[in-house]
């Protein structure tokens, strides 16, 4: 028996089919192989077509069935991971219509701003565990706002994973979690958030019926098996948001377990079984995949936009695509830590949530044309990506948050030994790298809603401790030492 994995990121889908039997995954691919586009008609909107997410699932699932030559009529579920906090709008018909508003899309962000001065910290902190900020139901009452014709033609709105399921089964369904990354979810009375729909002006039937983020949520339709090359006898048995799925992935269930990623955006993923958050919204707190009113569990999430994309931008425009990552990786190991005094801020993508989702765009500082060469540029951002990861960690401490142990797959940013040892090295945390990514353990997810696993230690038997990389403590003066000068910095700005 076999599960496949759909992890619908801004980059590009990932696709991935795993056996039941072993865990193991056996073929994997993702399109475009170029980075998807993001479309920004005006500064700071974010902006790209569902339709894009589909036609890019089919080339990379096509992929996997030629590459693995499995029998289709032995795939029996799909799990789905997807991009957070995006907008999708459908007709009657489940025509979409217009772009999707992605998660770093800024313009909402004074929306939210507003609703959370005119609702009180009280209410929004209480109830929705965050501000509304830039978060999908922001971007809801955008479209209101300012498209009010196009409103009022809208069915439904989903989140990009409810998309890629619609399109699977033809039915329109959301999830607790989803709705929590939405703002649409009452922590208190455990419910569509009455607060919310309310304050904006949304009726209630605009919200998917809600499924349980593991089990039965609809069967592959037929129309979807003809165009995707599938069996119809394959159910949809698991979604949920790319991060809450990342800490699944890593088997980050439970209680003080964390987790990270540094694909595009970075995030640092904590595990609460407490109500905590901070009264700033700088980090958020969602609903986990394994959350219900019964047993708490909470995913503590510290989002950095400029991440990935950062890396990727030095990597096209300085590096004019002739250098590859692992060579700008050797590069960077070149530069002493702290760059020589050159000074990234990294923020260049959006509004960032850790700064009061103040936009300041990303910087860079202190240089010195007859000091600095491209291993320090290299470097400093790299070292300014982790930096503004050890500024939202120093938030997750105070609530209660402070990571020993960070987990990540061994992908993206955390190929780079520079990155890895500069997390460790300024945080003082152990990392472990994995053999996993999002669609893969959106595979795995499959298996455990299906039933075919019957626990979640099960499902990730095979996950494989791939490295350890321990703080070195004759380095820890000199990363203290820079990331000060970088704070110094930041609040400069």
């Amino acid at each position: 028996m076999y599960f496949l994995g759909f992890d619908i990121g801004s980059s590009s889908v990932k696709v991935a089919l795993v056996d039941g039997a072993d865990g193991k995954c056996l073929a994997s691919a993702f399109y475009p192989k170029q980075e998807m586009n993001i479309t920004a008609v005006q500064s700071g909107w974010a902006e790209q077509k569902p339709e894009d997410w589909w036609n890019n699932l089919k080339l990379a699932l096509q992929e996997v069935l030629s590459v693995s030559k499995v029998q289709t009529t032995e795939i029996k579920a799909i799990g789905i991971s997807y991009q957070m906090h995006g907008l999708v709008l459908v007709d009657k018909e489940q025509n979409v219509l217009r772009p999707s508003i992605i998660w770093c899309d800024s313009r909402a962000a004074q929306i939210g701003k507003k609703a959370f001065e005119d609702l009180g910290a009280e209410i929004c902190l209480g109830e929705l565990l965050n501000s509304p900020g830039n978060f999908t139901a922001s971007k809801l009452k955008w479209v209101k706002d300012h498209e009010p014709e196009l409103f009022q033609r809208i069915h439904k709105i989903m989140l990009p994973g409810d998309y890629i399921a619609m399109k699977l089964t033809g039915e329109i369904k959301t999830t607790l979690s989803g709705l929590s990354e939405g703002m649409f979810w009452d922590f208190k009375t455990h419910a569509l958030s009455k607060t919310v729909m309310q304050h904006y002006g949304f009726d209630n039937s605009l919200i998917p019926e809600l499924t349980d983020t593991f089990g039965a949520q609809g069967q592959l339709s037929t129309s979807a098996a003809q165009e995707l090359g599938l069996h119809t006898d394959i159910k949809v048995t698991y979604r949920a948001g790319d991060q809450p799925n990342n800490a699944l992935s890593l088997n980050v269930l439970r209680p003080g377990e964390i987790a990270a990623t540094a694909g595009t955006s970075g995030v640092v993923y904590g595990v609460n079984d407490k109500i905590a958050y901070d009264p700033l919204s700088r980090i958020n707190t969602f609903a986990h995949v394994n959350h219900s009113a019964e047993s708490k569990r909470l995913g503590i999430l510290l989002c950095i936009n400029g991440t990935g994309i950062l890396n990727s931008w030095i990597h096209k425009n300085i590096g004019q695509g002739a250098i590859s990552y692992s060579r700008m990786n050797e590069l960077a190991a070149q530069a002493p830590i702290g760059s020589a005094g050159l000074i990234t801020l990294p923020f260049g993508n959006g509004a960032e949530r850790v700064l009061n989702n103040e936009e300041i765009g990303a910087q860079f500082s202190k240089i010195n044309f007859n000091i600095h060469s491209l291993s320090h540029l290299i470097r400093s951002a790299q070292e300014g990506i982790v930096f503004s990861f050890k500024y939202g960690i120093d938030i997750m401490k105070e609530i209660g948050m402070g990571p020993k142990v960070i987990k990540a797959g061994q992908a993206n940013m955390f190929l780079s030994p520079i990155f890895q040892k500069t997390l460790a090295g300024v945080t003082g945390a152990t990392i472990e790298l994995y053999n996993t990514d999002g669609s893969v353990g959106a595979a795995r997810g499959a298996g455990v809603g299906l039933g075919y696993y019957t626990s979640f230690d099960e499902a990730f038997k095979s996950l494989q401790k791939l490295e350890i990389i321990e703080p070195n403590p004759s380095d820890q003066a000199a990363y203290a030492e820079a990331y000060g000068k970088w704070k110094e910095e930041l609040e400069r700005v």
